[in-house]
Order: C-alpha cells, then structure tokens, then sequence
C-alpha cells in the first residue's frame, strides 16, 4: 500500500509538472483537435444538395443528417423562430446567389454537433476556394457602444424588415442558442462594396449563447467577427483566413479561450490581415457613445502562429504582418499566451499615449513571444523602448525565444492531426527582449 502511495504521487507530479510546462497557448490533457476539424477541407466530397433553404424561416425547423442542404440567397431565420441542427449535417452556401444564414433577434439556432460528429458549413463548388459563399451571421439584443445602442449589418441582403437586419439592445444575458462541433469553411463571399462577408459573425450576442469547439478554415473575410454583445468563445479555431482571425470591435465585452489562429502569408490579404483586431470603432467614431463600456477582452491560453518554412524571407517580403492590432479606446487583458513568427508581435494604434492610463488597458502576462521580428510597437514608430521596458518587466513572467516551430510545439507539420500545443522540456527562453 505504500508503494503504491508513493507510485501514484510521483505520477501525480509527474503528470502535474507536464501539464503547467504546457500552461501556455492551447492546452489540453490530449490533442482536442483531433476528430471534429479538418485542416485539408478540399480533401472532403459531400453529397448534392437534397434540400433547399431560402427566403425566411418563421417557424420552428430541424435540420437532419440524413439530408444534404443548400443555402440560396440570404436565409432568415425570423419571429422567434429556432432552428435546429442534428451532429453531422452538411449545408451547403450557394456560390451563385451568395448563400448565406442570418439568425435575427429573438431567433434560436441549435447546431449542437458531437466531436466524432461535426456539422459543417461548406462551400457548393466542386473546387472551392475562399469567398465561395456568404457566411453566418447570429443577431442579438445585448448592448453596443453606438448611439441608440442599436445598428444594422446590410451584407447586399434584400430582407423585407429592418427587424431582419438589425442588432443591439438592453439584454447581456440574452441565447442566441448554440455553436458548438461546428465547422464553416470557403465563406466570405465580396459584396458589391469591395468588402467581404464575415464568416462569422456575432453581433450584440448575449452571454448566454455558448460557442465552442468551432473551426472557420479558408474564409475570404474575417473568421470570427464579434460586434458588441458579451461573448465567451472557448476552443474557436481560425485556420488560413484571408483577413482578420478574431475581430472584436464596437463595445464587445469578450473572453477567448483555448483557441488557436494559423496564418499562412501567402493566402493572407495585404490589408488589415492579423490574428486578433481589439477595436471600438473603425474609421468613424462620430456614432460611438464614450459614456457606455468600450471593447474589453481578456483572452487566455491563446496560440497565434503564422506557418512557414521560410519566415525570415517572406517577413523581409512584406508577407508578414503583426499578431495583434490593438485600437484607441480599447482594452486587452492576454495572458498564458504564444505569439510565434510575426513582425512584429503587437502593434498599438499610433492615436493611443503610452501612459500609464493606457498600458493599465493593456496588459500582457506569462506570454511566450517566439521567432518575431520585434515585440511590442507603436503603429508607424521603431522605437519602443517605453513598452519594451514595461512588457519586458520580470513581473510580468512575458519570455522571448527564438526557437523553431518543430522544437516549439509539438507537431504542426501533420497534415490531418496537427498539434499545436507547446513541446514539453524544449523551449528555451528568457524574460528579456
């Protein structure tokens, strides 16, 4: 009985001493990735359509595996209606009409798919690219930071009702209902605008809406855009996107969890491409009401990673951007974190004053910052040694390396299983720039 005693805490601190090596970044007892995502999407054939879904959906409706779906034309789901989704449906978005499914305010989706069976959003074309479709987008009533605290998103979609199109209200708490084993790959089709559909997007979602286990892969648009609302995202994946990974802007009171972005340089747009976007407001701040709460996220076991096997060129090239973008107005709380391979790290708005006011807004903690070419930035200025002596401060646990990607995470070159946690006993570092 003893040595048994004896056996089982050595394992235990064995088993403990493994798991707080890898505290940082993803993390997780085993691969979570494994099983519900597909990290080579064109590799899948799906079943033609034997369903159409168009127009509006006004009552309740489930969704079967047994049926392949077609999105025509934007798809509302209205009057309070819930939408469910059995684990293992396919819908497909219509490249032709821009097929695409908006949850308005008030209404419910239910895609509550299981690990070994996910449910996927795909595109209609036999080869697909990114942009082959529109996106999701799930309207709530929580609270924005605009005037009125109400908006509209308007994606070329001919709806009936600016009830349709409209977000924002009183309601925190408010259930748009659930995603989670959800996989949306090839949205973001451009608008007549020049922009893109988002693939997807919250906006003024309540915090009793539950998004986890989602994978967004090849999206010509942002991968998750969060418009307002208090959104908890846990085990989000955003894989190869053209633009924007995790987009927070517009009053958003956010936390991410768990959750990985892999970029890669060559699919990545020359403008506004990055990781996470911490925003208040775009361009315009004129309907932005500065007595409601601005953007505030805290984000927390995070791994940021762009894929190369020639980073140091494709950053010389002008292919690499910076991990993370961090806007006047707004807050970011990141910790336990890995940012590796981009130039830089973090860049701050140029409007924001490095003052004390600002970087108690910003803080970075027990982050590993690996293989970039420069750290932490102001937008448009090479000297950081303010935030250079601030960040690298040893209170704050940040260390830096320079390790290469197969000595620092596990194993990111399988093509169907990559892991992306960190290598146990491999990294080394140190808490100076």
């Amino acid at each position: 009985m003893k040595n048994l005693t004896q056996l089982l805490s050595i394992f235990l601190l064995v088993f403990c001493n493994a798991y707080s090596q890898q505290e940082k970044g993803i993390i997780g007892t085993d691969n979570w990735l494994n099983s519900w995502t597909e990290f080579n999407p064109d590799s899948k054939e799906y079943a033609e359509a034997t369903e159409i879904l168009t127009g509006n959906i006004s009552a309740d409706t489930k969704l079967v595996k047994q049926n392949t779906y077609k999105l025509l034309g934007n798809v509302f789901l209205t009057n309070g209606a819930t939408l469910t989704i059995e684990p293992g449906t396919v819908i497909i978005g219509d490249f032709k009409t821009n097929g695409s499914l908006i949850i308005t305010k008030g209404a419910t989706i239910i895609a509550d798919g299981l690990v070994t069976d996910p449910i996927v959003f795909t595109s209609s074309r036999s080869v697909k690219k990114a942009g082959d479709w529109g996106g999701i987008v799930i309207l709530g009533d929580a609270p924005i930071n605009k005037f009125g605290n109400g908006a509209s998103v308007n994606n070329d979609f001919r709806s009936a009702s600016y009830d349709h199109i409209s977000y924002g209200g009183e309601n925190i708490e408010s259930n748009s209902g659930i995603l989670r084993y959800v996989r949306i790959e090839y949205a973001g089709k451009k608008l007549t605008n020049g922009n893109n559909f988002n693939a997807l997007l919250l906006a003024g979602v309540g915090n009793q809406t539950v998004l986890d286990n989602i994978m967004i892969s090849f999206a010509a648009g942002n991968s998750f855009d969060i418009f307002g609302g208090e959104v908890n995202l846990s085990k989000a994946v955003s894989f190869k996107s053209n633009r924007i990974d995790f987009n927070f802007n517009y009053g958003a009171q956010s936390n991410l969890h768990n959750s990985l972005a892999v970029r890669s340089s060559y699919i990545s747009s020359p403008d506004g491409s990055r990781c996470l976007n911490v925003a208040s407001y775009d361009n315009d701040k004129g309907d932005i009401d500065f007595s409601k709460k601005q953007t505030a996220i805290t984000a927390t076991n995070i791994t940021f990673l762009t894929a190369s096997d020639d980073l140091e060129t494709e950053i010389s090239m002008g292919l690499v951007k910076e991990a993370i973008f961090i806007g006047e107005y707004a807050e970011l709380d990141m910790s336990k974190s890995v940012i590796s391979g981009f130039n830089p790290a973090v860049l701050f708005e140029d409007k924001i004053r490095i003052n004390s006011e600002s970087l108690a807004r910003v803080k970075f903690s027990e982050m590993y910052f690996n293989n970039c070419n420069g750290n932490i930035f102001i937008e448009y200025n090479t000297n950081n040694e303010d935030l250079e002596s601030w960040y690298g401060n040893s209170s704050f646990f940040n260390v830096y390396s320079k390790g290469l990607d197969a000595e620092t995470f596990i194993d990111i070159k399988s093509s169907r299983k990559p892991d992306f946690r960190l290598r146990i006993n491999k990294i080394i570092a140190s808490n100076k720039y």
